[in-house]
């Protein structure tokens, strides 16, 4: 899978995930019993942890492709001839 298209899936996916994340943290918080002290540990928890699921996520969006042993393609310079 070439890089833009890696980008385009990690994309769509964050921002699935992020629906889905802010809809359970509504859901959730509506829950909860009625205190300020409460809320602001629960919201200032949930508006940092959503970032935690999304590294693998961006990290495997942004890594560079892997070549095949063999493939012929080489970075960094030519390799010289054999016996020489």
């Amino acid at each position: 899978m070439g890089p833009r298209t890696r980008r385009f899936v990690a994309a769509v996916g964050a921002i699935a995930f992020l629906a889905f994340y802010v809809w359970a943290v509504v859901a959730i918080g509506d829950r909860l019993p009625a205190s300020m002290w409460i809320d602001l540990v629960f919201y200032g928890i949930a508006g940092i942890a959503w970032g935690i699921p999304l590294i693998p996520l961006l990290s495997w969006a942004e890594r560079e492709r892997k070549q095949a042993p063999g493939d012929g393609s080489r970075v960094g310079g030519s390799r010289a001839p054999k016996g020489q």
